[in-house]
């Protein structure tokens, strides 16, 4: 009697974990079908893109990736993807650098107003980007630095990004102090505590500032509109505006191949990070 009610409370539990698993599943197909929507829409002809509901192309349109491979306005898809690659390093290398100098200050050094320093830069996250985009461009008008790279790298820089900083911060104070007793009485010095102490351990809160860092550079739009010019500077993101500008008809099947395209830089680095990516979040205070 006792075996066959055991066995009846068991029942429970497995249908529970299947029913989760099938709405798991189900969130997962929801989650990726517009990649697999982008994905069909790539291949198939201009016809298609609007007239069609159908996931699947009726025929397959190959010529999409080659129109994207040659580029826009006479500039070759390597181009832009370099361009690219430019600001999107600069920006992770900046973001990493002053973002984990200024976290060392705030969560390991002693200096007055620290306190209301720090609340004041966390306060800049509530800030909208849009209200400090114009000041910003008066200045970097007046230096002469409109439609060059130097708008959209040097900010980083000099750590503007709140939102990083206070990730670090957050890494930072979950360290023991007693590493850099040890290397004070060794004779280290601040920078020296820092670059041969604590930025190793800080790793992984690193990492997950660079990933976020490309992804979110690699797919800004509006700030790339404001500052670059010539078709020749211009990033993957300005690139697939132009497919629809160039000419009275849009080329959607090419832009979408060139989306495609856009798309396999976030995904390899994010592939090649994601462990680090979640350590970092999960030893940061950023837990859900």
């Amino acid at each position: 009697m006792t075996a066959v009610s055991t066995t009846a409370a068991r029942k429970p539990v497995r249908w529970g974990r299947l029913a989760l698993h099938l709405g798991c599943l189900a969130a997962l197909l929801v989650m990726l079908y517009p990649l697999a929507w982008l994905l069909a829409t790539s291949l198939k002809p201009a016809d298609e893109v609007i007239a069609s509901l159908n996931l699947l192309p009726g025929h397959l349109e190959w010529s999409n990736y080659t129109t994207a491979f040659d580029g826009v306005n006479d500039v070759s898809i390597w181009r832009l993807l370099s361009n690219s690659l430019l600001i999107a390093g600069g920006a992770v290398l900046g973001n990493v650098i002053s973002c984990s100098l200024a976290a060392y200050a705030f969560a390991r050094l002693r200096f007055r107003f620290r306190g209301p320093l720090f609340a004041f830069m966390i306060a800049t996250i509530m800030l909208p980007h849009h209200a400090v985009l114009i000041p910003q461009y008066i200045i970097f008008n007046q230096l002469g630095l409109v439609n060059t790279y130097w708008p959209l790298i040097l900010p980083k820089f000099l750590a503007t990004e709140a939102f990083f900083v206070f990730l670090i911060v957050q890494f930072m104070r979950g360290l023991p102090r007693e590493l850099e007793e040890a290397a004070r009485i060794d004779g280290c010095g601040p920078f020296r505590s820092f670059f041969l102490v604590i930025l190793p351990l800080t790793r992984p809160a690193l990492i997950t500032t660079a990933i976020f860092t490309f992804i979110w550079t690699w797919n800004d739009f509006f700030t790339q509109l404001i500052y670059l010019f010539d078709p020749d500077k211009f990033t993957l993101t300005l690139a697939l505006r132009s497919f629809v500008d160039a000419s009275s008809q849009s080329s959607f099947g090419p832009m979408f191949a060139m989306s495609v395209i856009a798309l396999l830089p976030i995904v390899l680095f994010f592939l090649a990070f994601q462990r680090f990516l979640v350590e970092g979040m999960a030893s940061s205070g950023l837990k859900g």
